[in-house]
């Protein structure tokens, strides 16, 4: 019976509701070793068997998968036996406190927001998802700023600023828009909550600099070639405006190879019945003068 039990039981809470837990199979135990996992608030008390084990290349057990778990019991119980042929197995039980296993998620929503008049660059996010943690205050929070274009030249000379906060922002000063920059953030306890002392997971690392910030030249950069194509379109249009208003005043001169057509002739023509008639006028006041 001796070596039959478990050893290094241990448990993890992540993802703010899933749980295992794993443990190596006893010094003494034969490949036909089968354990068994047991859990509740209160030992012989609404335990519940594991509904999802981890197995070994022997088919045995050596660990559990667990969802929908919240952390709510102070310290719920845990159980493990076994059986094998002709040999009873030693039970291996626990109590633990489940907010000290869990792996707290990464700090929400990192944003980071540069102005490169005043070299500084603030940070902003958002505390970990929890299932009962309610204050935000109960966390503080590691930061680690790198300079990425440092490492890209010589990574012997790659600067890096590492900062522990308890608020949910931080302002960087050393801030240069010629370089590129990564910041990270994990969280742990505060020191006066129920959340695990041991360090969370990283975010996801959030890039900025080189042309990634908020500054006066920035958008000079581009608003000075916005208003030259601005300028160039409205002289364009005005010269052709011009040139459109002058050319309708000038007569165009006439053709010499075109054929004159009857309407060519009408005005003429006109015209000369116009002046014999004004001259038979004439002509018969004076013969009546003589008279």
């Amino acid at each position: 019976m001796n070596g039959t039990a478990i050893s290094n039981f241990a448990c993890v809470i992540f993802n703010v509701s899933f749980m295992n837990c794993t443990w190596h199979v006893g010094r003494t135990a034969t490949e036909d070793t089968q354990y068994f996992l047991y859990w509740g608030s209160f030992k012989n008390e609404n335990v519940t068997e594991c509904q999802n084990y981890i197995t070994d290349t022997h088919g045995r057990h050596i660990g559990c998968r667990f969802q929908n778990v919240t952390i709510k019991d102070s310290r719920p119980y845990f159980l493990v036996n076994g059986s094998r042929s002709r040999q009873s197995i030693q039970s291996y039980e626990d109590y633990i406190k489940l907010y000290k296993i869990e792996k707290l998620t990464p700090p929400l929503n990192v944003t980071v927001n540069c102005t490169e008049a005043s070299r500084r660059c603030s940070i902003w996010w958002q505390p970990p998802r929890t299932s009962h943690v309610e204050n935000m205050s109960c966390f503080k929070y590691e930061i680690v700023i790198e300079n990425k274009a440092d490492a890209e030249k010589n990574p012997k000379t790659a600067s890096k600023t590492t900062e522990i906060t308890e608020n949910d922002s931080y302002l960087y000063e050393s801030f240069s828009s010629g370089k590129r920059y990564s910041v990270k953030i994990r969280a742990t306890d505060a020191g006066f909550c129920r959340v695990s002392s041991n360090w969370g997971e990283w975010s996801t690392p959030v890039e900025f600099g080189t042309q990634q910030f908020t500054s006066t030249s920035s958008y000079m950069l581009f608003l000075i070639p916005s208003l030259a194509a601005g300028l160039t379109f409205l002289l364009c249009m005005t010269v052709r405006a011009y040139f459109k208003k002058t050319s309708a005043a000038v007569p165009q001169p006439r053709d010499p190879f075109r054929e004159p057509s009857p309407m060519d002739f009408q005005p003429e023509y006109t015209k000369l019945l116009k002046k014999q008639g004004t001259e038979e006028i004439t002509n018969i006041e004076e013969v009546m003068e003589c008279k």
